[in-house]
C-alpha cells in the first residue's frame, strides 16, 4: 500500500509538471535547463573554456536518443560515440522510453537546451527498456563494459530498492579504475532508510534532489496551535507576501453546497479531497472557487487515500481566464485527519515562499550505514526541462535529473584538472556546498541532504582537497574520545587564512592540530552521557573559501573491541548494564558483504575474514529486554588473499551443507556395498 502511495504520488508529480509546461508554454519552448544549469554555478567554467571537451561519461539507462538535434550523432563523430544496447543486441543503444535521453541532456545537451557539460561525450548503456524493470545483472555488465570502453565518469538513475553486494562489487571495480561514479538516491522519500543500491556503494557518490530556480519553486508551511505540519502548495499557487492566518474551519468536499451554512468569511478552510458522489469531477479549481467566493483566506486539501499528493490548481480543464485567489496546500490524509478531528476554533498559520535549496519531498533519504554517510549531495531534480526522445523536451522531476548535474560537474573538474583522482573530485564537490534549509529556515538533517547542495562555480575556484570530506564519529561510555586525521593538499601550494571552526554538539569539545605534513588531526572529547546520534559540521577557511566537512557522532553505552589473530577476528562486548546476548554483523567495506556471528557473557565470538579491507562491525546487544548499539571498525592489511567460495549461503549453513554431504556419501558407500 505504501509503494502504490508512492508510486501514485510520483505520477501526480509528474502529470502535474507536464501539464503545467504545456499550458504556460504557448508554442514556446523553455529549456528550464537554463535555470537549474546556471542556478548550480556553470558560468564560471564557462568564463573559462571549460566546457567538458575531452570527456567520456558513460550514461547507463534506457538509451539515449542520437537523433535529438542536442544530443546528435552516434559513433566517433556522434555526441554519442559508444555504447551497448543491452535489451536488443545487435542493435545500437536508441532510447524507446526518454528517461535516458533526459538524463544525457542534463549532462551534456549540446543546442537549444544546454547541459552542465556541453561537449563531453556520451557512452550510450542501455539496460532497460521502460525505465521500471531494471535487471541487477545488467546494470553490473554495463559497468564492466564501461570500463572496458575507457569512461571517466558514470552516471547511473537506475537502480534497485535494495542493497545488491555484486552491484556494490562492479562500482568497486570501476573506482579502481579511476572511475569517478555518481548514483541517483531514488525517489522514495520522505521514507528514511530508502536508499538502494547503487546508491548506496561507499565509494560512489549519491545524489538527492532539491528544487530548481525557478518562481514555481514554492515551499509551504503550516503551524495549526504551534506544531507544524507537512504540506505541499499546489500547482498554479503565487507566493504570498505575508503569513496568512485565521481560524480553521472543516468544509467537507468544498462543494459550494457544503460550505452555504458555514461561517467561512477570513477563516482557513480544510476539505477532503475528491467528492462523495462516485465519477463525480471535483477539481482543486472548483474548491478553491467555492472557497475564495465563501470569503475563505486559504484552504487545505487533504488526500482521500494514504500519503501526500501534488495537486493542480492549474490544468486544461479550467474555466477560461480561471486565476486562483487564495493559497490551497495539500496535506498527508493522517495529518489532515488530525487536524479535522481536534478543530475547536483553533488558529493556523499559512505561508507560501521561494526556496529553490529545499530538499524535495521524494528524494530518498538515509541513513544507509552507521559507518557513512548517504546521500552525500544534492542538486536540483525537480522542474527540469531537459531533452526527450523524438527532438522533443520534458519537463520531469525525480533524482533521476540531480545525480546528472553532479556528473557533469566532475566532468568540468576533471577537465580542468586531468590529474586529479576520483576520490579528490568528489571532495572538491562534496566541501564546497551550499546549505539546504526546511521552511524554517533549519538546515535538513545529514542523513536526508548530506553536505549540501552542489555549487560547481565554489568547486571550481577550491584549491584545498580534503580527505576524508565527511565522516562517521565512533565513541562510547569505554572510550569518549575520537581522534580523526584528515589529509589536505592545497593544489597551488598556498596555505593563507588557513582556520578552522565546529559547528556540534555542545557536549563535544573539539580541538585540532595541523602538521608539517599536512595532516590535520582532530580531536573529539565527550564531556557527557548524551547518548545517541548526533550531528555537526567541521568548517575550514582556506583563500576565501569555506569547505564544509559533515559528521555524524554515534555515542553509545556500550562498545565492542577487535582483535586479530591471523585470518579471524575475535570480538569482545562491553556494556555497563548486564546483558544477555549479542548479535555482531561485520561488513566488508569493499563489497558490503555481511556475515554475522553471536555472543552471550560466557561465550566469546569471532569470524573468519578472507581479504584486506577495513570492516565494519555492528554489535546489537540485548540489555534487560532492550536492544542497545555499538560500533567499531577494523582496517586489515596483512592478510594473503585468497579465493573464497560464495554461493549466497552464510558459512554457518555451509557447514551444515558440507557434514550433511560427508553423512551422505558415507550412507552412500554403505548402501552400495550392500
Amino acid at each position: 500500500m505504501k509503494f502504490l502511495a508512492i508510486f501514485s504520488f510520483i505520477v501526480v508529480i509528474l502529470m502535474g509538471l507536464v501539464l503545467t509546461q504545456a499550458l504556460n508554454s504557448e508554442n514556446e519552448i523553455h529549456t528550464y535547463l537554463e535555470r537549474s544549469v546556471p542556478f548550480v554555478g556553470t558560468d564560471i567554467p564557462r568564463i573559462q573554456g571549460i566546457d567538458g571537451t575531452g570527456i567520456k561519461i558513460a550514461v547507463i539507462d534506457t538509451g539515449v536518443d542520437f537523433n535529438h538535434p542536442d544530443l546528435f550523432g552516434w559513433g566517433p563523430d556522434g555526441k554519442v560515440i559508444g555504447g551497448y544496447n543491452f535489451i536488443q543486441k545487435g542493435q545500437p543503444p536508441m532510447d524507446n522510453n526518454g528517461h535516458g535521453t533526459q538524463v544525457a541532456g542534463v549532462i551534456a545537451a549540446d543546442g537549444q537546451a544546454v547541459g552542465v557539460a556541453p561537449k563531453a561525450k556520451i557512452l550510450a548503456y542501455k539496460v532497460s527498456e521502460d525505465g521500471e524493470g531494471v535487471s541487477s545483472d545488467l546494470i553490473i555488465r554495463a559497468i564492466e563494459k564501461a570500463i572496458e570502453d575507457d569512461a571517466d565518469i558514470i552516471n547511473i538513475s537506475l537502480g534497485v530498492n535494495k542493497t545488491n553486494a555484486k552491484i556494490e562489487r562492479a562500482v568497486n571495480q570501476a573506482l579502481e579504475k579511476e572511475i569517478f561514479v555518481v548514483a541517483a538516491a531514488g525517489n522514495d522519500g520522505p521514507a528514511l532508510e530508502s536508499i538502494g543500491s547503487p546508491g548506496r556503494n561507499f565509494g560512489s557518490v549519491t545524489v538527492g534532489a532539491t528544487y530548481n530556480n525557478l518562481t514555481s519553486s514554492l515551499i509551504a508551511t503550516l503551524e495549526v496551535n504551534d506544531k507544524p505540519y507537512t504540506v505541499i502548495p499546489m500547482v498554479g499557487n503565487k507566493k504570498t507576501e505575508d503569513s496568512v492566518s485565521g481560524k480553521l474551519v472543516f468544509g467537507g468536499y468544498g462543494k459550494a453546497d457544503d460550505l452555504k451554512d458555514l461561517d467561512v468569511r477570513d477563516s482557513i478552510l480544510i476539505v477532503e479531497r475528491g467528492s462523495d458522489i462516485e465519477g463525480e469531477l471535483l477539481y482543486f479549481s472548483i474548491k478553491e472557487t467555492n472557497a475564495a467566493d465563501a470569503g475563505a483566506k486559504a484552504m487545505i486539501v487533504y488526500n482521500n487515500i494514504p500519503g501526500i499528493f501534488l495537486g493542480e490548481l492549474v490544468h486544461e480543464f479550467v474555466e477560461p481566464n480561471y486565476s486562483p485567489r487564495i493559497p490551497v496546500v495539500s496535506i498527508d490524509r493522517e495529518e489532515g485527519l488530525e487536524i479535522v478531528e481536534s478543530i475547536n476554533g483553533d488558529e493556523a498559520t499559512l505561508n507560501l515562499f521561494f526556496n529553490p535549496d529545499y530538499l524535495a519531498h521524494f528524494s530518498s533519504r538515509g541513513p544507509v550505514s552507521p559507518f557513512y554517510i548517504k546521500p552525500e549531495i544534492v542538486a536540483p531534480g525537480a522542474y527540469i526541462n531537459t531533452t526527450q526522445s523524438n527532438a522533443g523536451y520534458n519537463f520531469t522531476s525525480g533524482t533521476s535529473y540531480a545525480a546528472p548535474h553532479v556528473s557533469g560537474a566532475a566532468a568540468l573538474l576533471l577537465q580542468k584538472n586531468p590529474e586529479l583522482h576520483h576520490h579528490e573530485i568528489k571532495s572538491l564537490l562534496l566541501t564546497t556546498v551550499e546549505p539546504v534549509s526546511d521552511a524554517y529556515g533549519d538546515e535538513f538533517s545529514i542523513q536526508e541532504s548530506g553536505a549540501g547542495r552542489l555549487n560547481i562555480a565554489k568547486a571550481f575556484d577550491a584549491k584545498l582537497i580534503i580527505e576524508p570530506p565527511n565522516f562517521v564519529a565512533l565513541a562510547s561510555s569505554y572510550n569518549k574520545v575520537v581522534e580523526k586525521q584528515f589529509q589536505l593538499k592545497s593544489l597551488d601550494g598556498t596555505w593563507g587564512g588557513f582556520d578552522v571552526t565546529f559547528d556540534g554538539p555542545e557536549f563535544i569539545k573539539f580541538s585540532e592540530e595541523l602538521t608539517d605534513e599536512n595532516i590535520l588531526n582532530v580531536r573529539m572529547s565527550v564531556l557527557e552521557d548524551n547518548f545517541g546520534e548526533h550531528e555537526g559540521k567541521m568548517r575550514i577557511n582556506h583563500e576565501g573559501i569555506q569547505y564544509v566537512i559533515p559528521f555524524v557522532l554515534h555515542y553509545t553505552p556500550g562498545s565492542i573491541s577487535i582483535v586479530q589473530q591471523n585470518e579471524k577476528l575475535l570480538f569482545e562486548v562491553y556494556h555497563p548494564e548486564e546483558w544477555s546476548f549479542a548479535k555482531i554483523s561485520v561488513t566488508n567495506s569493499k563489497d558490503g558483504r555481511t556475515d554475522t556471528t553471536t555472543a552471550t557473557p560466557n561465550k566469546a565470538a569471532s569470524i573468519d575474514v578472507y581479504e584486506n579491507a577495513e570492516y565494519w562491525v555492528d554489535a546489537k546487544i540485548r540489555v534487560n529486554g532492550n536492544t542497545s548499539s555499538a560500533y567499531n571498525t577494523i582496517d586489515i592489511r596483512t592478510l594473503e588473499e585468497r579465493e573464497r567460495l560464495d554461493l549466497g549461503i552464510p558459512e554457518r549453513q555451509m557447514a551444515i551443507i558440507a557434514g550433511a554431504a560427508i553423512i551422505i556419501g558415507i550412507v552412500g558407500i554403505v548402501l552400495k556395498r550392500r
